[in-house]
């Protein structure tokens, strides 16, 4: 009996943990983070791809999931989107929305969000996670799954 209480104590505390970031610090980095996908839209919108791949975290190890293929690497993501957007205007406009953002450490987060793209006549959109890292204090995406609704 003792080690079930015990037990159910230890679980009670662990649902209870926070993130040991403290809220004002948890809002100044999920605005920081909001701040660089807004950027990204920005970067996009003005046809400028590397603008927007200065969001993600410029190493072999970035993964990037998406039509159910996995690409890794930064050079690699960045191919991907020009093979398939191109660049400049033809990038068509990107929007995202419904931004939710986990602070899960001080150098760790998640975003979630919804993505629309106004491309060739035709309004693609979908969902998409990302996971980010602060690194050598920067927010920057290190994985990146987007889904598409068609």
């Amino acid at each position: 009996m003792a080690a079930a209480v015990t037990g159910a104590a230890f679980l009670f505390l662990a649902a209870c943990a926070t993130s040991g970031v403290s809220p004002a610090a948890e809002t100044a980095e999920e605005a920081a983070i909001l701040s660089l996908l807004e950027a990204q839209d920005v970067a996009w919108n003005d046809g400028d791809i590397e603008g927007f791949m200065a969001g993600y975290w410029k190493s072999p190890d970035l993964r990037f999931a998406s039509g159910g293929n996995i690409t890794r690497g930064w050079d690699q993501t960045l191919a991907r989107y020009k093979a398939r957007y191109g660049t400049g205007a033809e990038m068509g406009t990107l929007t995202t929305s419904d931004h939710e953002i986990d602070i899960l450490s001080a150098d760790a987060a998640i975003a979630h969000g919804k993505w629309q793209l106004d491309w060739q006549g035709k309004q693609p959109w979908g969902l998409y996670t990302l996971i980010l890292r602060k690194v050598e204090g920067d927010w920057l995406i290190v994985s990146d799954t987007t889904t598409a609704a068609e």
